[in-house]
């Protein structure tokens, strides 16, 4: 018999669809924000968060940048192929999801362009997707032929937006590696993070290439036989002594985003380069943060189960997940935040 808390249909919930944001607000810190303490609960705005921090806070950022990871092409009988890049494997060499996955067999062939191709020279049984050989020009490098070529993939469920590829990066993305916005610092204006620091709220900077692992559902009943695909993760020294800093003077550290909380808790206040597989769900014992800012997620997510870990709580997380439709919060990507104290 399953725990509760560790069985997979019970972290479903049922959402409208017009909940589902399509376009992000504007200006990014105009969105809601769920504010939830141990014992009670407030609706603000995010504009607001320099009234709910003290000096000596320290937000955590996630500083990746989502690449141009869609490509379109085509096989030679002219058969039209999708790929979405997951991670490099070796020079030129990338896994990758395809579609239609059953037609690319090992030794497929994929032209992107005059200048751009790829063959399928490994299935990846983890993932389902391909590994794929690109060969291209000699004068290019294949940053900068993505960047000619590759679109910024927007995830399934937004279907009808005028948002523009700058919305989806957060204001202070930097490290190229992404195929997903880590979406809780889209809110982030550079107003906001200016007035913080004027109110002694520092912040310092994590990476996570957000993968297929953050954003694939599970799968398994038993949420503990999950298998996080891994993604590459730095936390620095200057990082790990910003952290300290902040502790040493009293001040709470708070986590923007699921993939800073994971990259915090792999590390342990360590400086580390390298990847993580971390799977958190209730009875996680939480080390580092002590306040998570994160959006809404996808019902039977590792996201969701991150969260009610967080909140010591998984009937706590969905009447609050009950409480935000009611209060006709915006979900997902492009949605509003929370911020949880724990």
């Amino acid at each position: 018999m399953i725990d509760s808390d560790l069985y997979l249909g019970n972290y479903n919930y049922e959402l409208p669809s017009d909940r589902i944001a399509q376009n992000p607000v504007v200006p990014r810190d105009a969105s809601k924000l769920m504010v939830v303490g141990a014992s009670n609960l407030e609706h603000r705005h995010f504009y607001e968060l320099p009234q709910l921090l003290r000096p000596h806070d320290l937000l955590v950022l996630n500083n990746t940048k989502v690449i141009p990871a869609r490509l379109y092409g085509q096989k030679p009988n002219g058969v039209a192929v999708e790929i979405l890049l997951i991670e490099p494997v070796g020079l030129n060499r990338w896994l990758a999801l395809v579609k239609p996955g059953k037609r690319l067999p090992v030794g497929s062939e994929i032209r992107f362009s005059d200048r751009l191709k790829a063959r399928v020279i490994r299935t990846d049984e983890v993932t389902k997707g391909r590994e794929l050989l690109f060969e291209l020009p000699p004068d290019q490098t294949f940053t900068e032929m993505l960047a000619e070529l590759g679109e910024i993939p927007l995830p399934p469920y937004i279907t009808n937006s005028q948002s523009t590829p700058d919305q989806y990066q957060t204001i202070y993305a930097q490290t190229q590696g992404a195929i997903a916005a880590p979406t809780a610092g889209l809110h982030f204006t550079q107003r906001l993070l200016d007035e913080l620091i004027n109110i002694g709220v520092a912040h310092t900077y994590i990476t996570l290439h957000v993968g297929v692992g953050t954003f694939r559902p599970v799968e398994v009943e038993d949420i503990t036989q999950h298998n996080l695909h891994q993604e590459w993760i730095e936390v620095s020294p200057t990082a790990i002594a910003a952290i300290q800093a902040a502790k040493a003077k009293g001040g709470r550290i708070i986590g923007v985003g699921t993939t800073t909380a994971r990259s915090l808790e792999t590390t342990k206040l360590q400086p580390y380069k390298g990847k993580t597989g971390l799977m958190i769900y209730p009875g996680y014992e939480w080390q580092v943060l002590d306040g998570l800012i994160t959006n809404f997620h996808l019902p039977k997510s590792s996201l969701m189960m991150l969260v009610a870990s967080f909140l010591n709580s998984r009937e706590k997380l969905l009447d609050l997940y009950k409480e935000a439709i009611a209060q006709d919060y915006r979900f997902y990507s492009f949605g509003d935040a929370m911020l949880i104290w724990r």
